[in-house]
């Protein structure tokens, strides 16, 4: 697959920040209840500033996608300090939550593609809440997105006229349609072959250095770890290490 680059004419503007995309402190969660409670995040501190692509490693079960939903605003903070591009999501209203995920690129491990709807049509959902951008804008740059991870030629499938591989990139691309300053990817690679993975996320290395982006990836897949600027691993609900790409 020959990448294309996405350089639509209708771009989403996106300000360089001065502050980290993520800064938490102290975050702890839990599962259950009472005597039945267990520890799933111990004491968290991370930070990841605008244009960096942090990758978090970590055996199953040792509360990586935890962290990421609530990163994503998708669960509810307990206890410490989580702040997303500079908005604190502890306590945070349900009108808030909804505006900070508007500026959240995800890609999780199911494709989540709505079967009603052409790979056009499941990419444009992303840009519903930029009412800046017209209707034919919005067809534009999610066909131009399309392209550039691929499927330019497939832009008018349905999901289950897609393979695997497809549907990921299907998904990816609803991801970095707006150009989100923060992107949260929990497996993105696990359908793709070696050479679809790789395109993929030099897709995601490059939208972080020209959109000043943030990307945090969770992988079990060695042979992207080179695109990271640091990994992070984590063991039963800790994070044990920060360090530069071997």
């Amino acid at each position: 697959m020959v990448l294309k680059t996405f350089n639509s004419k209708l771009e989403i503007p996106n300000q360089k920040l001065s502050f980290p995309i993520i800064s938490i402190n102290n975050l702890n969660q839990s599962f259950g209840q009472g005597a039945l409670q267990k520890p799933i995040l111990i004491d968290i501190n991370l930070e990841i500033n605008p244009g960096e692509i942090v990758i978090l490693t970590g055996p199953s079960g040792s509360g990586k996608t935890t962290l990421l939903t609530l990163i994503g605003a998708l669960r509810s903070l307990q206890a410490g300090s989580l702040q997303v591009i500079g908005q604190e999501l502890n306590g945070a209203s349900k009108k808030k939550l909804i505006q900070i995920r508007s500026q959240i690129g995800f890609i999780f491990q199911a494709h989540n593609l709505l079967k009603c709807l052409t790979a056009w049509e499941n990419v444009c959902m992303s840009l519903k809440l930029h009412k800046n951008l017209t209707v034919n804008e919005r067809k534009t740059r999610s066909i131009a997105i399309l392209e550039a991870v691929g499927l330019g030629e497939h832009v008018n499938y349905y999901p289950n006229n897609l393979s695997g591989g497809q549907k990921q990139r299907v998904a990816i691309a609803r991801a970095l349609v707006s150009q989100p300053k923060l992107v949260l990817a929990d497996e993105p690679t696990a359908s793709l072959d070696s050479q679809s993975g790789r395109d993929v996320v030099q897709i995601m290395q490059r939208l972080a250095k020209e959109q000043y982006c943030a990307i945090l990836l969770v992988t079990h897949d060695n042979r992207i770890l080179d695109i990271a600027d640091r990994i992070v691993h984590m063991e039963d609900g800790r994070l044990l290490n920060n360090v530069s790409p071997v």
